[in-house]
């Protein structure tokens, strides 16, 4: 039924021409904001939810005289406004995908040299940056002027084999080959090093035919070292040099005295950092040497009659 047709009166003094029936909410008011030359904005605002739309927005204010391109139209935020901001500014409530940052690529460069024997001189390859640390050439020279002497042969190693434990570079099993030792035994688990350094460095010394490489973790090669190195009996020399906070020294020297790789004779060489516990024996053997390098410390342990032959030269 309708109530009324005749022209209302609006607020601003604005006719507007609308038939209200009763099922219909009476229209929301507007209230003006004078001076507005002085305004950078207007703001409109109505206690309908539906609220103004664009065009009935523009349609009021070119009524005013205004420009509405150069006006700010703003709105009270609602709650879901408000909470849809804050999850774009935040991302939460979104599974966005990590996105790694990607790796520079692995490079190398040659620094290292083999300091005696047959390969003397030749540069070794060894990757840039810190993800292998080769044993500093001042400590390669005293650990195998030791052993030579220790071993009753002070120009060259006794012929043997030797098991390059943490090799990285190779280059301590290759300085045992160019020594005098028969083959050596690379341990080396990253396969990357074994590629683009250790395999190269191998064939540039011309030992890789006389060299294994094993590219496993040292715990499974030491648990399972008949499988791995033959049945050739233990080795002659061991080098271990492994990253120093990546490794238990108590744990690792227990468990390669048991293992099969250790034998009577067999010479051991540790490199350690500094403020390392290490045990006066190995199994059976007894430390013959332990040296500081700076920060760096070297221990090597054998048999008693090195020890004696040792005391005596």
């Amino acid at each position: 039924m309708a109530i009324s047709s005749s022209p209302l009166i609006s607020p601003l003094h604005i006719n507007i021409n609308t038939s209200l029936t009763s099922s219909s909410p009476p229209p929301p008011p507007y209230f003006p904001l004078f001076n507005s030359r002085r305004l950078s904005s207007l703001i409109l605002f109505s206690s309908n939810r539906a609220g103004l739309t664009s065009k009935d927005k523009k349609v009021l204010v070119e009524r005013y005289g205004l420009d509405p391109n150069e006006l700010l139209l703003s709105e009270p935020k609602t709650k879901s406004s408000r909470r849809r901001k804050e999850v774009e500014k935040t991302g939460s409530g979104m599974n966005k995908p990590e996105v790694e940052e990607a790796k520079p690529p692995r490079t190398t460069h040659k620094l290292l040299q083999v300091l005696g024997g047959k390969a003397r001189r030749k540069k070794l390859l060894s990757p840039k940056g810190m993800d292998v640390r080769p044993m500093m050439e001042v400590v390669k020279g005293a650990a195998f002027g030791i052993l030579q002497a220790a071993g009753g042969r002070p120009a060259s190693l006794r012929p043997g084999r030797w098991l390059d434990l943490y090799s990285g570079t190779g280059s301590v099993g290759i300085e045992a080959m160019s020594r005098g030792c028969s083959e050596v035994h690379f341990v080396e688990m990253d396969p990357w090093i074994v590629s683009n350094v250790l395999r190269p460095n191998l064939e540039w010394t011309g030992f890789l035919d006389v060299s294994y490489i094993h590219t496993v973790r040292v715990e499974n090669f030491i648990q399972r070292a008949e499988q791995f190195a033959g049945r050739d009996g233990p080795f002659d020399y061991i080098s271990i040099t492994p990253p120093y906070t990546e490794v238990d020294y108590g744990v690792l020297m227990n468990q390669i005295s048991r293992s099969a790789v250790v034998g009577e004779d067999t010479f051991i060489l540790v490199e350690y950092a500094l403020r390392t516990d290490m045990l006066d024996s190995c199994g059976f053997l007894v430390k013959i040497t332990d040296r500081r390098f700076g920060r760096t410390h070297l221990a090597i342990y054998g048999p008693k009659w090195a020890q004696k032959k040792k005391k005596s030269v």
